[in-house]
């Protein structure tokens, strides 16, 4: 499979140097989405797409099989203006290709593509059904992303997040759940001792957000943190302040759900507490499983990650693993090395070459 997977790769990095060049910020990912398509035509896949999800079924697949389904995403943040390279340039410095969405997560996205097609172009078929999805939105973790498409899909025994992580295993990931907080109070003139005021109710609910402890604790994600990081109240100097609005950020563990941390709030404070979404929540893999004992036989390294993915939003057995390195994402002048692409798609092969499920 060796020269299969050194040709694929030559591809694989061509397609990123393209895709970098393509602006793909969220909900505007449509012409990369069209460049995907059109790479797994050329190479002989049967890619379909749905809004700017690109998608492609194993030509071996058989409902008798597991399936895993391979994911990452083509949409980037905007760049910051700071940068001193062309973030569309997809310059090459030696080792390095520079330009946005190389890091984050292109790198990812190109190094699955051409790990499906190093199965899909054998002509002996896996043991398991292989599912490429290079999908939109995960920056913002819109409903036209992963969300859209999973119910497409034929159903998911195991899925391959393709985020940069070295090509360690994160087998755990936190949630994110931010809560609009309204303290509510009666206004007055400040020169007396009148009204209620609601802001003075807000901090109390704050020190309880600063001091809580939730008593679930991951061993490899630690406690649920909570972070208040926006305040409003107020109209003006001389009037007490009835309403008072806070935005706290809750980044969960896999020990609870979204919704069960939402209403342990509620019952510890009095602003009213409406949750932004549930749907982001913390995902964990058997260190057992047979990936997991796959990529630590190979040398991998396992952890918790505390930065969020599309994997919050899948109902199934999920790792995320790439190539590159999270430091880089959304920084200026973010790159990939080339030889993180190759040791990428050597590294998912070789996870998966042989796996049973």
């Amino acid at each position: 499979m060796s020269e299969l997977v050194h040709r694929l790769t030559g591809y694989a990095i061509a397609l990123l140097q393209k895709l970098i060049q393509t602006p793909s910020f969220s909900r505007e990912e449509d012409q990369t989405a069209a460049l995907i398509f059109q790479f797994l035509t050329h190479q002989g896949a049967c890619p379909r797409r749905d809004g700017n999800n690109v998608w492609a079924v194993s030509k071996h697949f058989d409902a008798s099989k597991p399936t895993i389904l391979l994911n990452s995403h083509h949409d980037t943040v905007k760049p910051g203006s700071t940068w001193t390279h062309d973030p569309f340039g997809a310059t090459v410095e030696g080792d390095k290709l520079i330009g946005l969405g190389s890091n984050d997560a292109g790198a990812s996205a190109v190094s699955l593509l051409a790990t499906f097609l190093c199965f899909e172009q054998q002509e002996t078929a896996p043991p398991f059904n292989l599912i490429c999805a290079i999908t939109a939105e995960e920056e913002i973790s819109g409903a036209n992303g992963i969300r859209r498409l999973l119910p497409l899909l034929p159903p998911i025994d195991l899925g391959i997040v393709g985020e940069p992580t070295q090509m360690d295993l994160a087998v755990a990931e936190k949630g994110l759940v931010v809560l609009d907080c309204v303290a509510h109070g009666r206004t007055g003139h400040a020169a007396r001792e009148e009204g209620e005021n609601a802001l003075y109710k807000a901090v109390a609910d704050i020190r309880w957000f600063e001091q809580y402890c939730f008593p679930q604790v991951s061993e490899l994600l630690g406690p649920v943190k909570m972070t208040v990081t926006q305040i409003q109240a107020g109209s003006q100097h001389n009037v007490v302040p009835d309403r008072c609005t806070f935005v706290v950020d809750v980044r969960t563990n896999e020990r609870y759900t979204n919704q069960e941390v939402v209403e342990l709030v509620r019952q510890h404070v009095t602003s009213d507490v409406t949750p932004r979404s549930t749907h982001l929540n913390s995902s964990r893999i058997a260190l057992e499983h047979p990936l997991v004992r796959r990529g630590v036989a190979l040398g991998r390294r396992t952890f918790g990650s505390a930065t969020l993915s599309d994997q919050s939003m899948m109902p199934f057995t999920t790792v995320k693993v790439g190539p590159g390195d999270s430091a880089r994402s959304h920084t200026p002048d973010e790159y990939i090395l080339l030889s993180e692409i190759r040791a990428g798609v050597q590294g998912y092969v070789a996870l998966l070459d042989g796996l049973g499920l």
